[in-house]
């Protein structure tokens, strides 16, 4: 009989057991039980409302308002997403008629007092057996960008899947140089958990995809930071915020 090969110091050997892990019947150490799991729901495109938005389902009408609201648009905030900036009214017909095709659920982001949606974000890699969900497909306009609508909208979303529909584990992924994303994931209370080298070939081009999440012993911590940073209180007549939220 050969010898057992020695690991490699650089393979991670398995961890002992923890206080949530256990042990199964031939000895070896096994994930926590999940009592009572039966999965999550799926989404159906549920209304939601804040304080400065709403998140409504988009449909095939919305490609008016969003042309409108990518008309003074960079190119830049395109850069990273899987089409280009749309120019034309029927590009922004094609990219909408994607999305309702596609196996996700688009929300268009409208302003309170307003009608026609200034940005829009998915839901997407929709795993209800698993409770495992990702929010993507976001292109907000620059009158939404930077602003409190586009925490909240982050927020509503983030609720809703937790609290509503009842996920385990909600992901936010993005290109590794994608920055703005980067700091975007953090400041929203997502964990980074490591890169996925040479993920996908997009626009001809190389992507290795960083993969950020929150699980559901999280949200409430999560949720509450981002609560505290939306309350009007934390804002002056100007709109100016007195506390920032980070990341």
């Amino acid at each position: 009989m050969s010898p057992e090969p020695e690991v490699s110091p650089d393979v991670p050997r398995a961890a002992t057991v923890g206080d949530g892990d256990s042990l199964g019947q031939a000895g070896q150490q096994v994930g926590a039980p999940v009592p009572g799991w039966a999965g999550s729901f799926s989404p159906r495109g549920h209304v939601l409302t804040g304080r400065w938005v709403t998140l409504r389902p988009l449909v095939a009408t919305d490609a008016q308002g969003l042309h409108t609201a990518y008309a003074d648009q960079s190119d830049a905030d395109w850069t990273y997403l899987s089409v280009e900036r749309p120019t034309s009214i029927a590009a922004t017909e094609a990219i909408v008629d994607d999305l309702l095709a596609a196996p996700m659920l688009p929300y268009a982001v409208v302003r309170q007092g307003e009608s026609s949606p200034v940005g829009m974000l998915s839901l997407m890699r929709i795993d209800p057996a698993n409770g495992v969900i990702e929010i993507g497909w976001v292109a907000l306009g620059p009158g939404l960008q930077r602003t409190p609508g586009s925490t909240e909208a982050q927020r509503l979303l983030m609720g809703h899947v937790f609290e509503d529909l009842g996920y385990r584990r909600l992901e936010w992924k993005c290109d590794a140089l994608n920055a703005p994303s980067m700091r975007a994931a953090k400041r929203l209370g997502y964990t980074y958990e490591g890169t996925f080298r040479q993920a996908i070939v997009t626009k001809g081009r190389n992507r290795d995809t960083a993969w950020w999440s929150v699980i559901d012993s999280e949200w409430p911590a999560v949720r509450d930071r981002l609560d505290a940073w939306l309350d009007p209180a934390n804002f002056d007549a100007t709109g100016c915020q007195h506390t920032r939220l980070g990341g």
